[in-house]
């Protein structure tokens, strides 16, 4: 009795949940995925197009990838292949269109005037926390009662406790002079990936409810 085994061609495709794209024209599966297959096949199968990009002028335009999307793709090119999907299940794209880059002193003019917002938005944030905490009183509580005598704004008080804000602002944003303090990812970059998140989710449950409406609508119309 011979025994003759059976292997599955697989290929191994994990879409990505976000992906931004500028001045082409189509979505190839490279743009949207990674694919592992043998070295001939995956060449091919990141070569294939899932959709042209419209090309009206808009500066950016958002488009939807599902995964069904991909696997319907390659089946037509490889029927006898299972298509195993390790990733998202949608994917955002956003195709940006290419402009000239701005000029140097325009983009350091933007990072100037950031920087004089975020500076005087702090400022006026840390002085009215102190000016509600009533912290000057506090210092002059302290003084009086090590030292004890009336003094107004102790300097050898305010000077340590202005010193100790600097170090807690740079401990906890984890950022000095351009550079990481940690190898930690900072509170803004958690935040800006939770807002990153939170946008993509619904962006692609909006144009899903759009597609379901528009295969309804197809529907109807047949």
């Amino acid at each position: 009795m011979f025994q003759t085994e059976v292997q599955e061609i697989d290929i191994y495709n994990k879409p990505a949940k976000k992906a931004t794209l500028s001045g082409q024209t189509s979505i190839l599966i490279e743009d949207v995925a990674e694919v592992v297959a043998a070295n001939n096949v995956a060449k091919k199968v990141l070569k294939m197009k899932l959709m042209d990009i419209n090309q009206d002028g808009e500066h950016k335009k958002s488009y939807l990838v599902s995964v069904t999307d991909i696997i319907k793709t390659i089946q037509k090119s490889y029927p006898d292949y299972t298509v195993n999907n390790v990733g998202e299940m949608d994917t955002l794209v956003q195709h940006k269109v290419a402009q000239s880059p701005d000029k140097p002193w325009l983009k350091w003019l933007r990072v100037a005037f950031v920087a004089l917002v975020l500076f005087i938005g702090s400022a006026t944030a840390i002085m009215s926390f102190h000016t509600d905490g009533q912290m000057p009183k506090i210092f002059e509580t302290y003084y009086r009662l090590f030292y004890g005598t009336e003094v107004k704004n102790p300097l050898i008080i305010s000077i340590p406790y202005s010193i100790g804000v600097a170090i807690g602002i740079i401990v906890f944003y984890n950022h000095f002079m351009g550079k990481k303090v940690t190898d930690d990812p900072t509170p803004i970059e958690v935040e800006m990936e939770l807002y990153e998140n939170d946008v993509t989710e619904t962006v692609v449950e909006v144009l899903n409810q759009r597609k379901k409406q528009k295969q309804e609508a197809e529907n109807g119309s047949s």
